[in-house]
């Protein structure tokens, strides 16, 4: 058992003071007391993290109840017992429990995995899997394409799973909502089966409603997923993206922003930043705001890689950046609190947040795909979520096969032939006929009593891709169709009576009236007559120019970069072999540019595609685009969800183990080239003392063109 001890001075009834608690360790937490309770810390203790080295393992607690201690001097004591904590309080001779005094960060488990065809073998109705490794049952229920799931908590028949003769049909199943576990499908269409501990952190401390003033919450869209919330006298900001691209030079902005968003964003109480995307996490909209206000509060949530992992290399300048655990009230005053929860599908990157004033929830689940493993609060009072699609390379950017190959093998439902670009084009619209049904039913299941479709406001604007490119007649923008928001909010009138609201750039959604009376006239202010609300120019210039800069650097003279690049970034041991060609803006090889082979089994860079049995991809990028990637240590969704790429596949697979590792899990540190430029010119010199000396400059350019050496 380890043990944490501290002790406070009592603060005393009807001042308000503020209190802090000294830990053994050195580490401290703050408290103000903000109501005449008698409380040891006051109403609530301002939650800070404590990280006790390793001891703690970065589990942070918050105190949640007040405490009553009667006596001047009082002793905490942390205990831990086995993975629990319990937090004692004596004082004298007097000793209690106090019980929900703390919270953990919320956790998910993996309870069982199912592979692809256990997961087709799943039959209509209830189905009892045991999982072998641990011995614990559960059951899945399946109606369709619809999965519920929970632990089989039965001890009979030693646990075994026996139909009664009430429920022959395997149609019914009864589950308690504290035993439902999160049905998740991973990337092969296999199945996890995850458990959330706690479930609904929300409820944790819950309060009730208080009547609003108008005017007291006011919602205004910015852009894209920018919201600027007014809360009583405090200011928050949800992901600013105002200026600049997103993804390189793939995404541009498709509303212009209130010419007051840099005021705006100076004058806010925090910000938070759902994940590292750059339409979410703008380095040229926080260079902006930085060098205005570096110290802004900026929260984020404890993501597995963290959001600004590329903090120290963006040249950005911010000094006050906060990274809190899921799951846990975060309090701004008495009346705001704030809690982020991770995603059940990418929760290595992706969050979302309940933001609540006076008890009423306000709901922003950005781009999650499944927020909170699909476990959120019903009836929040405005909900806020990504509608639009078109976040994704597929399959504008590809060609071979299916794609533009054979019609013999492309045919509709009538089998009629089915040309490649009319494939594109099918699929485009299923994809997004199927996001616009599934958040249509996520609205209807949570009821919230406003909506707001966000988060899918940008265009692909750059000349490159608004005018096409050589594999295919077919264009970027005209081919990435996204979804229209009144086609979502007509959809979901008709199955609800959820109120709904499609923003424009400055107006504003005054909750308090619209609570009370969904069709006062005030409750939304659309911004002045005359205001641009689309933009119809961007200033491409210097962000090309940092992308330009890469392309002649002095590390892309060396041939050996290749595998100095891949070799940093540690993905290996996988039968894939990938060839990689640097091109121009209409993905024709680049004049004196790499095209190289990387068989990611044995990590070797082979002239020519090795005679054993292998998946392959051909990769085109713009060289510069390419380039700044390599050198900058970027991810690779710059190449991917920029459309900087053409792709082909042979066979048509998806390989998640390797998309997954260079868009999400590459080094957090880029490669050190000034190291790697250092051992060639050491190399160099070592050579040009041999009795032949080779002509460096030649092999150099040699390599360049045709990779004969590595």
């Amino acid at each position: 058992m380890a043990v944490l001890s501290f002790t406070a001075a009592r603060c005393h009834n009807k001042e308000r003071e503020h209190a802090s608690v000294l830990i053994q360790s050195g580490f401290s937490l703050y408290a103000s007391q903000e109501e005449d309770t008698g409380a040891l810390l006051g109403e609530k203790l301002n939650q800070h993290i404590c990280r006790y080295q390793k001891f703690l393992e970065e589990m942070a607690f918050t105190l949640k109840s007040r405490i009553d201690i009667f006596g001047s001097l009082s002793s905490l004591l942390l205990v831990k017992r086995d993975k629990s904590w319990e937090l004692l309080v004596w004082g004298g001779v007097e000793f209690m429990m106090l019980n929900n005094f703390w919270s953990l960060e919320q956790t998910t488990e993996i309870l069982l995995c199912l592979s692809p065809a256990e997961a087709a073998g799943l039959k209509e109705g209830i189905n009892f899997v045991r999982n072998k490794s641990t011995g614990k049952d559960y059951i899945l229920y399946k109606k369709q394409s619809h999965l519920r799931a929970c632990k089989n908590m039965c001890k009979h028949q030693g646990g075994l799973f026996i139909k009664d003769i009430e429920d022959l049909d395997g149609r019914y199943l009864k589950i308690c909502s504290s035993l439902v576990l999160v049905v998740e499908k991973d990337k092969e269409n296999g199945l996890l089966l995850l458990e959330l501990n706690p479930p609904n952190p929300w409820d944790s401390d819950p309060r009730s409603p208080e009547d609003l003033a108008f005017g007291e919450v006011q919602v205004t869209y910015l852009t894209h997923a920018c919201m600027d919330l007014k809360l009583g006298d405090k200011r928050v900001v949800f992901d600013p993206w105002l200026i600049g691209p997103a993804f390189a030079r793939g995404w541009w902005l498709l509303h212009e922003p209130p010419s007051d968003w840099l005021e705006r964003l100076c004058q806010v109480d925090l910000i938070y930043i759902s994940h590292m995307h750059s339409d979410h996490l703008s380095y040229p909209t926080l260079k902006k705001l930085a060098e205005r206000r570096s110290n802004i509060p900026i929260y984020v949530g404890n993501t597995e890689r963290p959001v600004f992992w590329n903090l120290n290399r963006s040249g950005v300048q911010l000094t006050n950046i906060h990274v809190v655990p899921f799951g846990i009230w975060q309090q701004v005053d008495r009346n705001l609190r704030f809690m982020i929860l991770m995603d059940g599908v990418h929760p290595e990157m992706d969050t979302c947040i309940i933001v609540e004033y006076k008890g009423h929830k306000i709901l922003n689940t950005v781009d999650c795909t499944r927020p909170n493993g699909g476990r959120l609060p019903m009836k929040v009072d405005l909900m806020m979520s990504d509608f639009a699609g078109g976040a994704s390379g597929f399959p504008m950017t590809f060609s071979g096969g299916k794609f533009t190959g054979n019609t013999l093998y492309q045919r509709d439902s009538n089998l009629n032939p089915v040309i490649p670009e009319e494939w594109k084009a099918q699929f485009i619209k299923t994809e997004r006929k199927k996001l616009l049904n599934y958040k249509a039913r996520l609205v209807k299941d949570l009821q919230p009593r406003i909506y707001c479709p966000f988060a899918g406001y940008f265009v692909e604007s750059h000349p490159s891709d608004k005018y096409g490119w050589t594999f295919s007649v077919m264009y970027i923008k005209e081919t990435n169709i996204k979804n229209d928001p009144d086609e979502l909010n007509n959809l979901i009138k008709k199955n609800s009576d959820v109120v709904t609201w499609t923003p424009r750039p400055g107006a504003t959604l005054d909750l308090g009236r619209m609570l009370k009376d969904p069709t006062d006239s005030k409750g939304i202010i659309e911004p002045p007559e005359g205001t641009k609300i689309y933009k119809d120019s961007w200033d491409f210039g210097p962000y090309l120019k940092i992308l330009n800069a890469a392309v002649g650097d002095e590390i892309f003279l060396h041939a050996s970069w290749i595998k100095e690049y891949f070799t940093w970034a540690g993905f290996k041991d996988y039968n894939l072999v990938v060839r990689m060609i640097e091109t121009d803006e209409d993905f024709n090889p680049f004049p004196g540019g790499y095209d190289y082979l990387v068989d990611f089994l044995d990590l070797s860079f082979p002239k020519e595609r090795p005679s054993r049995e292998h998946p392959y991809e051909e990769i085109r990028s713009r060289v510069d685009v390419i380039r700044h990637v390599v050198k900058n240590g970027l991810l690779w969704d710059d190449l991917y969800i920029g459309f900087q790429t053409r792709l082909q596949r042979d066979p048509d697979i998806y390989h998640h183990l390797f998309w997954n590792h260079f868009q999400i899990k590459l080094p957090l540190t880029p490669p050190n080239w000034k190291s790697f430029l250092t051992c060639y010119e050491q190399s160099k010199a070592e050579i040009s003392q041999v009795k032949h000396p080779i002509d460096l400059g030649d092999t150099l350019i040699i390599c360049a063109i045709t990779l004969s050496s590595i």
